[in-house]
């Protein structure tokens, strides 16, 4: 259990209230009792705080007024929340130890305080820095490299010589360093193209759940440092994206592109191949990226959701575009003609 006060100091922010009011957890408004510590992140949601039973807030300073109970106040509510969470962290801890059951090859170099879990396969060359913790039934291919205080949750698998930085976060099945997507057509049928480069992930990384990114095909595949990515992005072979650069759930990046950094990029948008993506490059959900997009700025792409029976009739009017262009264009075309005519003696126009 926290204090008020102690979570003030721990945060380096100012606070109105009792310093000892005590605090067990972070709750939204709604949910919040006189235990938790809730916050206001946006002043949408200021009317809440006259049914919340929170027993202190997070709050911009301009909001007191909203407020009367006991405060953290910040210029940046939701920030100071996210690092509150860290104060109440209950995750279980590593075990410090190599389980029983897990096979790791000799030649393994570990750092101390290393955690192994039961069944992780660890192959030969790997090097693992202090305080990396390994998860059930992880694979580690042969020569990977992964740094200092980095966690591979269960069921993760690494192919051979895949490079993971210091203090990442890999969630449970992603596939990190799997063959890109590289055939030759031939007259016989596809000829593979062995992917010889590897993936760099720099430090402070987290992939999400069921992630994929694969080997680069001949120079590698890179994640730069503090990238984000949510469960269930793909990332193909030689991308390189930019440092804090954050992609959602179920976004495909296709081969050889470079995105910049600090770019986000919504749920379920689709990028294609060898573009290139300037920094604060920023793509709204299920996006279609397929021009390279050389400045800054928020980008969209699609239609937006609407009754079964106008998207049907847009739909149909969408398939005439071309043919309502030409027929603009010949209007266009005669109107230029009749504009540049010279009218006859008598002619009222």
């Amino acid at each position: 259990m926290l204090t008020l006060g102690e979570i003030a100091e721990a945060l380096s922010l100012e606070f109105r209230g009792a310093s000892d009011v005590p605090l067990t957890g972070l709750a939204s408004l709604d949910l919040a009792g006189p235990q938790h510590l809730s916050f206001v992140s946006s002043k949408k949601y200021l009317r809440q705080l006259d049914s919340t039973g929170a027993g202190a807030a997070i709050i911009h300073p301009d909001w007191l007024d909203h407020w009367s109970g006991p405060s953290l106040f910040c210029d940046q509510p939701y920030l100071a929340y996210a690092r509150a969470t860290a104060l109440f962290d209950d995750r279980p801890l590593p075990a410090g130890s190599i389980h029983a059951s897990a096979v790791v090859d000799e030649s393994v170099s570990m750092g101390a305080n290393v955690t192994v879990d039961a069944g992780a396969v660890i192959e030969q060359g790997v090097v693992l820095g202090d305080n990396v913790w390994v998860g059930a039934n992880v694979y580690i291919g042969h020569d990977c490299r992964i740094g200092a205080g980095t966690r591979l949750h269960p069921g993760t698998a690494l192919y051979y010589g895949v490079l993971i930085g210091e203090h990442c976060t890999i969630h449970a099945n992603a596939i990190i360093g799997a063959d890109g997507f590289g055939f030759a057509p031939s007259s016989e049928g596809w000829v593979k193209i062995v992917q010889l480069g590897t993936v760099v992930v720099g430090d402070h990384v987290e992939i999400g759940a069921g992630a994929t990114i694969d080997r680069g095909a001949l120079t590698d595949t890179v994640l730069a440092d503090k990238v984000i990515l949510d469960n269930q992005v793909h990332i193909a072979h030689n991308v390189r994206v930019g440092e804090r650069t954050g992609i959602a759930a179920c976004t495909g990046i296709a081969g050889s592109t470079t995105i910049g950094a600090d770019c986000t990029f919504a749920g379920m948008v689709g990028v294609g191949d060898h573009l290139e993506i300037a920094d604060n490059v920023h793509v709204n959900g299920q996006g279609r990226v397929s021009k390279s997009l050389l400045e800054p700025g928020s980008y969209a792409s699609g239609t937006s959701i609407q009754p079964y029976r106008d998207w049907s009739k847009n739909a149909v009017r969408f398939e005439q575009l071309a043919e309502m262009a030409k027929r603009l264009t010949a209007l266009e075309k005669q109107l230029t003609q009749l504009a540049g005519a010279t009218p006859e003696k008598g002619d009222p126009t």
